[in-house]
């Protein structure tokens, strides 16, 4: 299974959590499955896949996304950071609303966990 990660621009550099790490702590913490509003998620109007200036929304990168998208199991909760933000499951969120959906299950943490990388760019992170 490849790596993924959740990154997030900081002060201390470039902060990156593995998603698969992340899946386990809410497992192992025993989090709640809530469902909360789609209009509560503010991903959905900012730049999220597409931040890097190497990698441009060009029809192909949208043409996986979608594909993406379409294969996502909403089955699986959304894991959000404790300030609300998606750390895992933006391809669900955007297939909730692409099916019309309201709301949407999430975990959320309520102490961010440590990063597992810190000032790391990311095409130095391994994968």
């Amino acid at each position: 299974m490849r790596k993924q990660y959740h990154l997030r621009s900081s002060l201390r550099g470039l902060l990156a959590w593995d998603v698969h790490r992340l899946i386990a702590l809410t497992e192992t913490q025993a989090l709640p499955h809530v469902s909360i509003p789609l209009s509560s998620i503010r991903e959905l109007d900012e730049c999220f896949w597409f931040q890097d200036e190497n990698s441009p929304p060009t029809c192909r990168a949208i043409a996986e996304h979608a594909k993406l998208i379409a294969e996502t199991d909403l089955a699986y909760p959304l894991i959000l950071s404790s300030d609300g933000r998606v750390m895992d499951g933006m391809h669900r969120v955007a297939k909730a609303l692409m099916l019309g959906r309201e709301h949407i299950t999430a975990v959320q943490f309520t102490a961010d966990p440590e990063p597992d990388y810190i000032g790391v760019p990311e095409d130095k992170l391994p994968y």
